[in-house]
């Protein structure tokens, strides 16, 4: 394949825009594993960086995608082979280094993780950062003490891929899971994953008070600014809140009460330059507390051309669950 489609990502003055291109393999970036992409995802972070809503991208012309997975064509890293069917999530991709919105990429062969014998590329990016992140929640909130018989866990923005897969991943585990949520029309779906109650976002979005009654043990929290702040407020004694997203915004409007009162453990989320042993341990937590049927039902495909109208819908809070791109249709 000489030449192969993608999404750039361009600058032109102060516009950022994004389009579907055909790129010739010299434009590849230095790496020493060459990976044919099966399939990428749609998660927040794409959406910030293909509207240029947020400045992800710090290069230009620059192939989107935080996400891949594929079957590495060739390599000079002594840990893959071709034939190795690899996945990356985060690291550089999308931000100094073409990303997975490409039929091909090169890439650093320390950024890989061989995917796991129980999922196909496909699955891989169902799952993807969204749903590896929602794991790198579930792992801090077990690192902080945390199980089943300490009381409910929240999740907010239950709609979203991190979200919906923290339930899916708590329901299994065996908790009792509380989510939060602007569409409540959407029970039903939520239900299905594991929901066992639903909450109103409207009654943890606005200002509150600094404490108030505990009601669940944990949190995992992708909203931030003042629901962060009320979720904080409500956990309850020895509690632990997993903070991984801002889609309300970045501040934090708390106060600390719930930390020298309560003994409450806030831990942050990062995603993208996670050490190779713990996206590991995600991966194979992964592949042993996460339903192929549940990941399915929250799963929809689209094909690379779709992922430039799917981006501003994402960002207005209109696309549910996990979206799969086969960056070869």
């Amino acid at each position: 394949m000489s030449s192969f489609r993608a999404i750039q990502i361009a600058r032109n003055g102060g516009l950022v825009q994004s389009s579907l291109v055909e790129m010739e393999e010299q434009a590849l970036m230095p790496g020493d594993v060459t990976v044919k992409v099966d399939y990428s995802t749609v998660n927040y972070k794409d959406a910030l960086a293909l509207t240029g809503t947020s400045p992800i991208a710090q290069v230009f012309p620059l192939v989107g995608g935080i996400d891949l997975a594929g079957t590495v064509e060739s390599s000079e890293h002594p840990d893959y082979q071709p034939g190795d069917a690899v996945l990356i999530n985060g690291w550089e991709l999308s931000q100094t280094h073409h990303g997975g919105y490409a039929q091909r990429a090169r890439v650093q062969g320390n950024w890989l993780v061989k995917t796991p014998a129980a999922f196909t590329a496909r699955q891989a990016m169902a799952i993807g950062t969204a749903g590896y992140t929602a794991m790198l929640c579930v792992l801090a909130l077990e690192h902080a003490g945390i199980a089943p018989e300490h009381g409910h866990v929240l999740v907010t923005g239950a709609n979203g891929g991190v979200g919906s897969v923290a339930i899916a991943l708590l329901h299994k585990l065996g908790y009792h899971v509380l989510a939060s949520t602007g569409r409540m029309e959407d029970e039903a779906h939520l239900k299905a994953l594991g929901a066992a109650e639903l909450i109103d976002r409207k009654t943890l979005s606005a200002p509150g008070k600094p404490l108030g009654p505990p009601r669940w043990a944990a949190a995992v929290d992708t909203v931030g600014s003042h629901t962060l702040a009320n979720v904080l407020a409500h956990t309850g004694y020895r509690g632990a809140v997993a903070a991984c997203g801002l889609a309300q915004g970045a501040d934090l409007p708390a106060s600390v009460l719930p930390f020298i009162l309560r003994n409450v453990t806030l831990a942050g989320i990062d995603s993208v330059n996670a050490p190779h042993a713990l996206r590991q341990r995600a991966w194979d937590r992964l592949a042993t507390d996460l339903d192929p049927g549940l990941l399915e039902q929250m799963t929809t495909e689209i094909g690379l051309a779709d992922v430039l109208e799917l981006a501003p819908r994402l960002l207005q809070g209109q696309v549910r669950g996990r979206t799969v791109v086969d960056v070869n249709r």
